[in-house]
């Protein structure tokens, strides 16, 4: 009988650009990079439109899935967007 142990499984979270950020760190990446204004442009919802911050917007997000996700899409875009420019 062989008593080693299997190698670990390669990470599943690996090239996941998601994994291990917050929302917060999240929503104030994008308010930095699109401004309020722009935020509330691409994703039309009251917490980035009417008196933003990034409080409010936790407040909303996590209690509205599908708002979440589309943070979450757009910040997905927003860093495939970084990495075709160079910055």
């Amino acid at each position: 009988m062989s008593t080693d142990t299997p190698p670990p499984a390669p990470a599943k979270q690996a090239n996941n650009p998601l994994h291990g950020k917050t929302l917060e760190a999240i929503v104030t990446e994008l308010a930095d990079y699109y401004g309020w204004d722009g935020l509330g442009e691409r994703i039309p919802v009251r917490c980035f439109t009417f008196e933003p911050s990034v409080g409010s917007s936790l407040k909303f997000l996590r209690k509205t899935p599908w708002a979440r996700d589309k943070v979450e899409g757009l910040y997905l875009s927003m860093l495939r967007e970084i990495r075709r420019s160079g910055r």
